[in-house]
């Protein structure tokens, strides 16, 4: 069957539940999310694709050093990359679910990057066990996930492992995150979960245009059903190609979306009661203590450079430390897994500095670079040596590969 047809047909009006649908048709509703529409034509940049579905949460759990949530969507395509290169990973028959990890620190509310492996066991025994791909989607931003096959209805336990960190840890951070912990979230699969989600296909006249669906505020929602519902995606930065205001916006600007009514998992919550996981949206860099020497929009990419001299950074008044977000457009979501070099020129000479994948308390995820002391005359070139190795899914897999060198005067 043709999903792009059938679904372009009178039975899907905005977001509606896939079930009696495709029921009222004859359809089998596996056939549905097999073969979703995807945008012609794709820009090499963040777009705005075809279709959006909703997620389900199962549960959350931490052990008061890493805490982890359990969501689930519709099984469906996503793209890996592997240095320049990405593979379409596409829905096969015996996939059941999409399921979804968010890892942060439950004492800074940081979003976590980290090394991850999850096992499902049914009555004890392990059902399947995989490496769950890093992940970047439009409206859940950076988190895990997989296309998972399971064999019947019933009480499941996910057993994840979480740890260690993988990025230099500062500030409150320091000396954390240095060891994996495993942790447990029971929940109960049902077809019916899955298949009463929405889905809503996104007007033809807006698919594959520059823009993006609005990060999912998970502060805003008091259900544990979060609606991948919105497509208003505008955050206030400037959707042209120059883009030199990205990352002093107010962050706070986006409200949460839960006008669909809650859908509920059966998920156990060990260790508390979390409530749901922080946004991976990166720090306003306006609000940081430092100077912003500059920034670009490279790939798509925002990349803004700053330069601090706080002593956690820095070992003597002789340094200063350069620290580089590399953000989504529209959502300002972090982009980690990248490789990039700092080069700085002074008087004829160079020297280039690897930049170091960095978590902080205040600054967020970034990469920094200490250096001696800038002086007038100086030259920067930040050059992005690998893209982010992140599986991304639709709207997202054409971007963040083709980066121009951002050279920056001081």
């Amino acid at each position: 069957m043709n999903r792009r047809r059938f679904l372009s047909g009178t039975c899907i009006v905005g977001g509606v539940s896939l079930t009696g649908c495709l029921e009222r048709l004859g359809f089998e509703e596996e056939s549905a999310w097999r073969d979703p529409p995807l945008v012609e034509d794709r820009p090499s940049a963040v777009y705005l694709p075809a279709s959006t579905e909703e997620m389900g949460t199962y549960g959350t759990a931490t052990d008061g050093e890493y805490a982890v949530s359990l969501s689930y969507t519709f099984p469906h395509r996503f793209w890996t990359v592997a240095g320049t290169e990405t593979n379409r990973v596409v829905v096969e028959p015996e996939d059941t679910l999409h399921l979804m990890c968010t890892v942060w620190d439950p004492v800074t509310d940081t979003v976590l990057p980290v090394d991850m492996s999850l096992e499902l066991l049914r009555d004890g025994e392990l059902v399947t066990s995989a490496t769950l791909w890093a992940m970047l989607s439009q409206r859940m931003g950076f988190h895990y996930g997989e296309n998972v096959s399971l064999p019947g209805e019933g009480a499941y336990t996910a057993r994840i492992r979480v740890g260690p960190l993988d990025a230099r840890p500062t500030g409150e951070l320091e000396g954390r995150f240095e060891s994996a912990s495993t942790l447990e979230i029971d929940f109960e699969y049902q077809r019916s979960d899955i298949h009463e989600l929405e889905f809503e296909l996104i007007d033809h006249d807006r698919r594959g245009t520059r823009d993006a669906l609005e990060l999912m505020d998970h502060g805003d929602h008091h259900g544990s059903h979060d609606g991948h519902d919105s497509h208003d995606s505008h955050d206030g930065h400037d959707n042209g190609d120059d883009g030199y205001d990205h990352g002093h916006s107010d962050h706070g600007s986006h409200d949460g979306h839960n006008d669909q009514g809650d859908h509920q998992g059966q998920g156990s919550h060990r260790g508390g009661s979390l409530g749901h996981p922080p946004a991976s949206r990166g720090a306003a860099v306006d609000d940081l203590q430092g100077t912003i020497l500059g920034s670009a929009r490279s790939a798509d990419a925002y990349v803004t450079v700053l330069e601090t001299d706080l002593e956690r950074f820095v070992s003597s008044g002789d340094e200063t430390y350069l620290a580089v977000f590399t953000r989504t457009p529209y959502n300002d979501v972090i982009l980690p897994l990248t490789s990039l070099t700092v080069r700085l020129e002074r008087g004829g000479d160079g020297t280039e500095t690897t930049a170091v994948e960095t978590l902080d308390h205040e600054f967020g995820h970034h990469y920094g670079v200490t250096l001696e002391r800038l002086e007038s005359g100086d030259r920067l070139t930040i050059s992005i040596e690998a893209p982010p190795q992140i599986a991304r899914h639709d709207g997202y897999e054409t971007a963040f590969f083709e980066f121009d060198e951002i050279e920056i005067g001081v």
